[in-house]
């Protein structure tokens, strides 16, 4: 002991003397990098490289990165990413470059800089539409509130991350990566608030998917934080083991701050353990080069640490004075967890040198700054996140595997269910036979009942419904948002409008004109929108004043559609006319430049799933049973067309309506 100890006699000199020279190497060397990044001018290799990325216009967070990973700690090449991308308004390498930036002052402690710039992106990646971007920012955001205790904000912006990022069924390489970030951030807020096991379980989660992608970086995060959990808890042996993988994971990516962040977490470990000399030199060695590294959160650590081993040590000289360039750093940089430690490590010095007056003052000061952190902390109001969080999870879990007991359940009663649905069947056969029977046996109100329902079943048929609802899934799909939610919108109304005029027996042909204008929209939507639908309002006709029954259009529309023009390349149109014709009647002209009728036959005869329609004949017959309110009767024409060769132009239909 007492030959070690002369060793360290004369540290303290010594340590005084190379902080300082470290302290002036690290200023020189900052001074001179700015300068030679700032003098730096952009290589025509670099301005060729951007402006084919920019004109590319990838959309991923990947495809991005690709490209400008080598370049992506070069604070001038990214500002010039972000301007050029600004320029072109290419929102996606502005989102990316953003983020970068935001990381390299997010690396040299800068934070409220790098707040900004990931709130910028954020911002950028709502414009952008781009749900990978948004996870990646939100996720950036938490570290920074993490790393200056603003436990609330960060947990709030990491699950916000990881809720958007689970909303994709089958994610990117991209997503998945923040995923894995989000977990990672997750676990380090329960890990702060010192719920280890919940810590703990979203670290081993998170391992999970790292090992899947092969992220080694993220493998060695996730050791790193195991370690700290099981060093907090008092198990130091799993603890050195998970320091020790990470390591060797930092080591085969080269990563120097994660070598360091592990060597002086072992350090650590062996102050626990008694190894007092290997932790010694293991701080000092990596002292250096944290403070060559230039990330101050990580020097004011392992000063700290230096101090609080030397302390255990006996040499109080250095001990102190490495406990002293921590606190200034600390405050320097509103470190509170750090300020809090090295006022704590200086009250234990001075109480062994028995000078209990300062000890008193430096654990006052301590004391204090714990319970700032735990006043901005808000503890209550984050552990009740923390539990709601992890109920609704737990709850979530427990309603899948009730689906899935009652999914063998059903099973099980499988063939007591068949014949249960065989013996429904029947009734409901009988039923409906008699049904039928008793139908035959009604008066023409009746039947003219079952001609509007038959055309309500017509229009709403499911077909239809199905397709209809298939685009706009499509739409959902590609995250064409405005479009889904513009022709959804355009189908609730179309439905709604079926719906109030199937329960009445006339309407005026305005209200038919509004919905049958619906009805061409939602089709046009699996027509590519190449249909061309006008309408032609002539002679001065007020539509309010005529009543036609209801549904009576929409059939002759889509027998144009799907038997004249599905068929048809080039040009589709249809045009719809209403003129004033002879004798009191309302002419409705319909007319296609489809493929003809007796071309459309022959299709459909090719086919072999055969569209059967049967609308028309439907609206026929409700025509004819609504023209005896009248004088003159309802007729409906239906006219081939042909050029000079006689070469089928399309069809044409009138249908002829009395206005008494």
């Amino acid at each position: 002991m007492n030959k070690n100890h002369s060793i360290f006699n004369i540290f303290p000199t010594k340590v005084a003397i190379e902080n300082k020279l470290n302290l002036l190497f690290l200023i020189l060397y900052l001074l001179l990098h700015s300068a030679q990044s700032y003098s730096q001018s952009i290589t025509p290799e670099f301005e060729k490289k951007t402006d084919s990325l920019i004109q590319a216009a990838p959309k991923t967070y990947a495809e991005i990165d690709k490209v400008l990973r080598p370049f992506r700690k070069d604070s001038t090449l990214i500002r010039y990413v972000n301007q050029k991308s600004e320029d072109k308004n290419y929102l996606s390498g502005q989102a990316y470059a953003l983020n970068q930036l935001g990381r390299i002052y997010r690396d040299i402690s800068e934070y409220q800089k790098a707040l900004d710039l990931f709130q910028e992106a954020l911002s950028i990646s709502f414009e952008a539409n781009s749900l990978e971007f948004r996870v990646y920012s939100l996720n950036m955001i938490s570290v920074v509130y993490r790393r200056t205790d603003a436990i609330k904000s960060a947990l709030d912006f990491s699950q916000e991350a990881l809720e958007l990022a689970e909303t994709v069924v089958e994610p990117s390489i991209g997503l998945k990566r923040s995923i894995n970030v989000s977990l990672n951030s997750i676990g380090n807020i329960y890990q702060m608030l010192e719920q280890y096991d919940l810590a703990i379980e979203k670290f081993e989660r998170s391992m999970i998917l790292e090992k899947e992608l092969d992220n080694k970086l993220g493998l060695a995060i996730n050791h790193q934080n195991l370690g700290e959990c099981y060093e907090a808890q008092g198990m130091l042996e799993p603890a050195l083991q998970n320091f020790r993988k990470s390591l060797v994971y930092n080591e085969i990516i080269n990563s120097e701050k994660g070598k360091i962040i592990c060597n002086y977490s072992i350090a650590h470990v062996y102050v626990h353990n008694g190894k007092i000399n290997e932790a010694v030199l293991l701080l000092q060695t990596n002292l250096k080069k944290a403070q060559k590294l230039g990330d101050q959160k990580i020097v004011t650590t392992i000063l700290i640490n230096l101090g609080w081993a030397l302390t255990r040590f006996g040499d109080y000289s250095a001990a102190e004075t490495n406990l002293e360039n921590g606190l200034s750093l600390a405050k320097k940089y509103n470190l509170n967890a750090e300020i809090a430690e090295a006022n704590k490590f200086l009250s234990e010095l001075w109480i062994k040198k028995d000078d209990y007056q300062k000890g008193m003052s430096y654990f006052k000061e301590s004391k204090k700054y714990e319970d700032r952190i735990t006043n901005s902390l808000n503890l209550r109001y984050v552990n009740d996140m923390i539990l709601r969080y992890e109920s609704q999870m737990r709850t979530n879990q427990l309603k899948r595997l009730a689906e899935e007991n009652e999914s063998v359940r059903l099973k099980l009663r499988k063939n007591k269910t068949i014949l249960i649905i065989i013996g429904v069947f029947l009734v409901l056969l009988i039923g409906i036979l008699y049904i039928l029977y008793r139908q035959s046996q009604l008066n023409a109100e009746k039947k003219l009942l079952t001609l509007e329902q038959s055309m309500l079943r017509s229009q709403m048929n499911p077909h239809f419904l199905f397709n209809s609802l298939n685009s706009i899934k499509l739409y959902i799909i590609n995250n064409e948002k405005k479009n889904a939610v513009h022709y959804l919108n355009k189908f609730s109304k179309l439905v709604r409008k079926i719906l109030e005029a199937s329960s009445q027996r006339e309407i005026s042909l305005a209200e038919e004109l509004e919905t049958v204008a619906l009805y061409m929209n939602i089709e046009n939507i699996r027509f590519s929108n190449e249909i061309n639908f006008n309408v032609h309002i002539k002679d001065d006709i007020n539509t309010h004043n005529i009543k036609i029954p209801s549904l009576i259009l929409q059939p002759f529309l889509e027998n144009a559609l799907w038997h004249g023009l599905s068929s048809k390349d080039g040009i589709k149109n249809i045009d719809l006319e209403i003129k004033k014709g002879k004798n009191e009647f309302i002419e409705i002209i319909i007319t296609d430049n489809g493929v003809g009728r007796e071309a459309a036959e022959k299709i459909k005869d090719g086919k072999v799933l055969k569209r059967k329609s049967v609308g028309i004949d439907i609206t026929k017959e409700r025509l004819a049973n609504f023209s005896r309110d009248y004088e003159n009767f309802f007729h409906v024409e239906i006219i081939d067309k042909f050029d000079d060769e006689t070469n089928p132009i399309g069809t044409q239909i009138i249908i002829y309506i009395p206005t008494i």
